[in-house]
């Protein structure tokens, strides 16, 4: 995977540095994400730490970073943006980034070196995907599953292609409502490559055949659109099996102590990260600025792993990631990055997704309502 790092354009960056000499920055802030427990690590890590040291900063959430993409576009088209910064998943930021949506930026300008002393380029590595992705964790998407369902007299689900198997694992599934890792998940079960899932998918044929692939499973299957949605079900009982965020299912298990366990077969991995909205006005900017560099340093990566199971991005992060804040548990194999979650994995495929979300979606949706 590339790294990239462009210039902020000049006009822009002279802005943000007037801003900050003047000392003349918002006093309050609207941050996107997804809710929940991840929500919860960021606002212990990030925002609860800062505003107590820049008395009279508040923030505000707004947990549309799902709908982020379609909410922009119509911000931009009104001419309102009311967004400050938003937290998007990889392939999203690279069609807000080519959209001109979100703001390019210059990572060493904008972020703060690794506390060991490297580069901010070095420190990230990979996770820096495009021009406009300010990195800051790795998380997976995998399985959660009831390890008290009678039905299945004792076996248990060790393969992503058990979540296919009705008959061994009878009960009700969840699935994100998104084509993304379903359908890839599909291809794998039907005999796919892994090495040949995107040149499968590029094709009509390869679509439905995933499509197909999922109708075998469709009517048993609650589709989720919140990350909260799948531990959830998974607490109460409503399904057997479900796809969730890593860090969602370790906090069903670890801290709620529900009957859940995590299969960790075929988990694709994806950078999640802020983007901050194009042409924001000087003030809200430098604020968003002063924020970000803050945030995303190696300590406060670091803090955020002892609140969720997520890797930080920074590489100077990880060696001071040690136990949970509250429930004092070891966080490493909970990880999935520990090389025992990862004897079968995706990496979301950025690229391609940024060119075929739209055409791909609009097929998911219309098999999805039939």
């Amino acid at each position: 995977m590339k790294l990239l790092t462009t210039l902020l354009t000049g006009s822009a960056l002279v802005a943000a540095g007037s801003a900050f000499a003047d000392d003349h920055m918002a006093s309050d802030m609207t941050l996107v994400s997804w809710g929940g427990a991840y929500q919860t690590s960021q606002q212990k890590a990030y925002t609860e730490p800062y505003m107590a040291a820049n008395e009279g900063v508040s923030v505000t959430w707004d947990e549309s970073s799902n709908e982020a993409v379609s909410k922009l576009r119509a911000m931009n088209e009104a001419g309102n943006v009311t967004w400050d910064l938003v937290d998007v998943e990889g392939p999203d930021s690279q069609r807000l980034c080519d959209e001109g949506l979100a703001m390019e930026i210059d990572f060493d300008d904008v972020l703060a070196q690794g506390d060991d002393g490297s580069d901010v380029e070095d420190d990230f590595g990979p996770t820096l995907i495009n021009d406009c992705f300010i990195p800051q964790i790795v998380f997976s998407t995998t399985f959660g599953y009831r390890t008290d369902v009678e039905e299945w007299d004792g076996r248990t689900p060790t393969s992503l292609c058990d979540v296919f198997d009705l008959e061994n694992f009878p009960g009700k599934r969840a699935l994100e409502k998104r084509p993304k890792k379903n359908l890839e998940w599909a291809l794998l079960c039907d005999g796919v490559a892994q090495e040949d899932l995107y040149d499968v998918l590029e094709t009509p044929e390869g679509l439905e055949q995933s499509l197909a692939k999922l109708d075998t499973i469709k009517d048993e299957t609650i589709w989720w659109s919140s990350g909260a949605d799948t531990p959830q079900l998974l607490a109460d009982g409503e399904i057997v099996i479900g796809s969730a965020y890593n860090g969602r299912l370790f906090s069903v298990i670890e801290e709620q102590s529900q009957p859940v366990a995590m299969l960790w077969d075929w988990q694709v991995f994806d950078f999640d990260g802020w983007v901050i909205p194009a042409d924001l006005p000087d003030d809200r900017l430098a604020r968003v600025l002063d924020f970000v560099k803050y945030a995303t340093d190696t300590q406060r990566l670091a803090d955020q792993a002892a609140y969720i199971s997520y890797g930080p991005a920074r590489a100077s992060s990880q060696p001071l990631v040690s136990t949970h804040a509250e429930l004092g548990i070891e966080m490493a194999p909970h990880m999935p990055t520990n090389p025992a979650n990862q004897k079968n994995f995706l990496v979301n495929n950025i690229e391609w997704w940024a060119d075929n979300q739209d055409d791909v979606e609009a097929r998911f949706q219309a098999w999805l309502a039939k």
